[in-house]
């Protein structure tokens, strides 16, 4: 299996119950890689910032991820520019383990943190980094001549389409004739 192009492990061993900040920054050269997996034109920026603690197995990370990236228009493939600074609240267990410790012995109830498995000796909080940033992406990015190009193609909008829309547009060639 290829390594994540972001790859940034903390050994489990290296963490204990007290909490300890660890921050992860994507290099260029990791910028272009990711950008190329995700479809983007290009990330400027990916940083992510997390107070990482142990509980048994189960490790918990909370912080922040911060990203400048640019996405293609899904219309008109024009550069979008996209700011992303979202909260993180993840949980780590083992791979064979959903449960592995009882929700009253964590701070965050699981529900309130995203889950994902490691194995082996560590966790990677790069990739962890870079999974974050792509979800908290607008998945239909439009530039500003989008809705002049679905115009010109003849795709109506949400208000045209909606079935008083025909009304709307029939009231609107009788007043103006």
């Amino acid at each position: 299996m290829t390594p994540p192009e972001f790859s940034r492990p903390e050994r489990i061993d290296t963490i204990g119950s007290g909490a300890r900040v660890i921050t992860v920054t994507a290099n260029g050269d990791e910028r272009a890689a990711l950008a190329r997996r995700f479809g983007l034109i290009a990330i400027d920026l990916l940083n992510g910032e997390f107070s990482v603690r142990r509980d048994g197995t189960v490790i918990v990370a909370q912080g922040q991820v911060e990203a400048r990236v640019t996405q293609a228009c899904i219309v008109t493939d024009d550069p979008v520019p996209a700011r992303i600074a979202e909260a993180v609240s993840l949980r780590f267990v083992p791979d064979a383990e959903d449960d592995a410790v009882p929700d009253d012995e964590i701070e965050l109830a699981a529900e309130d943190c995203d889950t994902l498995y490691y194995s082996g000796g560590a966790i990677d909080l790069g990739e962890a980094t870079a999974e974050t940033m792509v979800l908290a992406l607008n998945p239909y990015p439009r530039g500003a001549n989008a809705e002049a190009a679905l115009r010109d193609a003849g795709v109506k909008s949400e208000e045209d389409a909606r079935p008083l829309g025909a009304l709307a547009s029939l009231r609107d060639k009788l007043a103006g004739g």
